[in-house]
């Protein structure tokens, strides 16, 4: 959780979009719209812009985001309302099998991204055999899913010489270390790559990474996945910062999307020499549990002094507004915003991406909850690493939460036309 990052505008809106559908409205309802509506401020049957302006209705948000481009969408691309992230482990040494699966993922998530149907669709097809799409998103719109895919440490570590992709490994993608207070659970962490769905229709999203899962059907299967609701981060320029489930803003610094020379500072490998990951980026996820009933049995000036912003404007202590530059030495020296903040940490700056969740209960009568942080960056050694050290040393917030997943991901750069596919630079001294 640190308080540095931005969100990307996604496409134009469409002028003749349709009114929305019970369908849309619904989607965003159930157990979601609970949380999301009352801990989260998710969205609920209008779409609300992050500065509290009504946006076009729901169903109207549904526009594709293109995915093809320099840099994979689903990073600097406004950032939606509902995630589904899958790590995957590979379970073929065949190097032109593991290929072969990237180009199918491609083929697919960019059908997908479109709101089309995977193959040759969900029915009319052969009775004998199984559709060639699982059918669930049929009707619905593109949503603006976006999906991003990474490689992990793992992948090199374990297929690295099977693959001919050994000497390929980018000096930044380095295993994290231990940080003071981890809780790390092995079932949910690592993974030999990942897939992150973002939309802002949840069925939209489950049905990407499902079907990616059994397009890979023995050649790769999920480790773990997580769900994710209500957005905590903004990339949108000027808009206020959606709240975490403990109530606050966190990440009012953000990239922005539109931002240029800050997302080329920070978050673009720009490195000439980087080779196949020029025009990429590194992700760090963390599954972040917060302490909820702990959290809400503290008093309130306890809780801003434990962020070092007030609850109601989410402003800096001592400020009126949310982005009021913050006065970072008025702020005890355990605040997590000055702890965070890039002056605290040599510039050190991230993009972030979370999300909160709440799997059920612990058994115990206390909720499964917290945040899904996603954090991408040029280089994660300075980028999260020094800002986490900080932070798991000396963060007041480290009373109410505790890291219990995580993992980090090489993000190459995005598929350029419909020749290419993901990863085909890593692959291309002996596939092009």
């Amino acid at each position: 959780m640190t308080d540095n990052s931005p969100d990307t505008p996604g496409s134009p809106q469409s002028p003749d979009s349709p009114a929305p559908s019970r369908r849309a409205l619904l989607a965003v309802g159930g157990a979601g719209l609970a949380l999301g509506a009352a801990a989260a401020g998710g969205a609920v049957a209008l779409t609300r812009s992050d500065d509290g302006a009504d946006m076009a209705p729901a169903a109207e948000s549904g526009r594709a985001v293109p995915f093809h481009g320099a840099h994979q969408a689903g990073i600097a691309t406004a950032v939606q309302d509902r995630l589904h992230f899958a790590a995957f482990d590979v379970k073929t040494d065949d190097r032109e099998e593991f290929v072969q699966l990237l180009k199918d993922w491609t083929k697919a998530a960019a059908l997908m991204t479109e709101g089309r149907p995977v193959g040759e669709g969900a029915y009319g097809g052969l009775a004998e055999a199984p559709p060639d799409d699982t059918g669930e998103a049929l009707g619905l719109k593109p949503s603006r899913l976006t999906l991003t895919i990474g490689f992990g440490p793992s992948l090199f570590e374990r297929y690295g010489k099977a693959f001919g992709i050994a000497d390929r490994r980018p000096p930044a993608l380095v295993e994290l270390p231990k940080f003071p207070g981890d809780n790390l659970e092995k079932a949910r962490s690592g993974g030999d790559l990942c897939v992150q769905a973002c939309a802002d229709d949840p069925q939209v999203a489950v049905h990407a990474i499902r079907n990616l899962a059994r397009i890979g059907f023995g050649k790769v299967a999920i480790r773990w996945s997580q769900l994710g609701f209500g957005k905590t981060s903004s990339t949108t320029p000027d808009a206020q910062t959606p709240r975490n489930l403990m109530g606050f803003k966190d990440g009012t610094r953000n990239i922005a999307g539109t931002e240029t020379a800050r997302l080329d500072q920070h978050v673009w490998v720009t490195d000439k020499d980087a080779g196949w990951m020029t025009g990429g980026s590194y992700l760090v996820a963390r599954r972040i549990r917060m302490n909820i009933e702990t959290w809400d049995r503290t008093s309130l000036q306890e809780q801003e002094d434990v962020f070092g912003r007030d609850k109601g404007e989410g402003a800096p202590v001592g400020k009126a507004k949310e982005r009021d530059e913050p006065f970072l030495k008025a702020m005890k020296p355990t605040a997590h915003v000055r702890l965070a903040h890039p002056d605290s940490n040599h510039g050190a700056t991230i993009l972030r991406r979370g999300y909160s969740f709440t799997d059920g209960t612990d058994g115990l009568g206390r909720l499964d909850a917290g945040l899904f942080f996603l954090a991408y960056q040029k280089d994660v050694r300075q980028g999260f690493i020094p800002v986490q050290r900080g932070l798991s040393a000396h963060d007041a917030l480290n009373e109410y939460i505790q890291h219990v997943g995580s993992a980090v991901f090489a993000v190459p750069p995005g598929v350029r036309d419909a020749s290419d596919w993901w990863g085909r630079g890593l692959f291309a001294a002996k596939d092009v």
